[in-house]
């Protein structure tokens, strides 16, 4: 319910909120439905609801509407939280997960796989010990310096969060639908050192842990370097990095290659599986 970097109420926000942002959307307003396990403590439904509050104006979204519903003893656990959202379509703003195209960069606003690593450790299954705090975070106001700044905002090509299976299957997802390879540099992709300990004793692979603060973007390579000195000045997207590239190779199609550390190349595992840990 509770983890370092929020709760799940701040989740519920964030969620909706970046999925309208990367559809070029301006998130306006938000419903949220609860269902609530019979004797839930009303004082963290109060943390929920206030961790709700601020963020929807940290986002500049309004809860306009809303329902409950207590479901009894064992039915529900603790709580669950729906939220649905409308947003307002920016002109000249189309990414799109089939626009993908040979030569782009791929870009990423922040360090991967940290909120995945962080449910991970609060379910105390492993015995770990490690500080690492979750990236949740509303996104509207990264997509929008990016529409601001952008010369051209077609050049937007796809935006996506890295929320459940990570980064590395959004980045098979895009490859599918633009029907392109994608080809990654490991060095290049930032992990925070913690949470790529943990995925070293518990034998994970980051791109694969989910994000909820982090967008996935692809540019064409002439403007990736101002996307990412853009980012770098946005509160949560200070460790953007430009980690691959879009490549046509008819052998790599709905593929995604990924250049090692030692300079070896090999594929990256498709996504295959139940996808853990999740919480939304």
């Amino acid at each position: 319910m509770e983890v370092p970097g929020g709760n799940i109420g701040k989740l519920s926000i964030c969620g909706t909120v970046n999925d309208l942002a990367c559809m070029g959307a301006r998130p306006r307003y938000l419903s949220c439905a609860f269902q609530i396990e019979e004797g839930f403590p009303l004082a963290q439904l109060e943390e929920i609801a206030a961790a709700m509050e601020k963020t929807a104006a940290e986002a500049g979204v309004r809860i306009v509407a809303g329902d409950t519903k207590v479901a009894g003893r064992g039915q529900v656990d603790h709580v669950f939280i729906t939220t649905t959202g409308i947003g307002e379509v920016q002109a000249g703003a189309t990414p799109a997960g089939n626009r993908a195209k040979p030569g782009d960069a791929v870009i990423v606003t922040g360090d991967v796989g940290r909120h995945g690593c962080t449910i991970l450790l609060a379910r105390n299954e492993f015995s770990i010990d490690a500080d690492v705090t979750s990236d949740c975070a509303p996104l509207w106001g990264t997509v929008k310096s990016l529409l601001d700044t952008i010369p051209d905002r077609q050049d937007l090509h796809v935006i996506r969060d890295a929320t459940r299976g990570g980064v590395g299957t959004v980045l098979y997802e895009i490859a599918e639908q633009s029907q392109v390879g994608i080809r990654l540099n490991a060095a290049d992709v930032p992990v925070d050192p913690a949470v790529r300990g943990v995925c070293g004793m518990l034998g994970l692979e980051p791109l694969y842990l989910a994000c909820e603060g982090r967008l996935v973007i692809f540019a064409p390579q002439s403007a990736a370097q101002g996307i990412v000195d853009t980012l770098r000045q946005g509160k949560y997207s200070r460790d953007a990095a430009i980690i691959g590239e879009v490549i046509d190779q008819p052998e790599a199609k709905g593929k995604v290659i990924i250049t090692t550390e030692i300079g070896t190349q090999t594929m990256l595992p498709a996504p295959g599986g139940e996808l853990l840990p999740r919480i939304c």
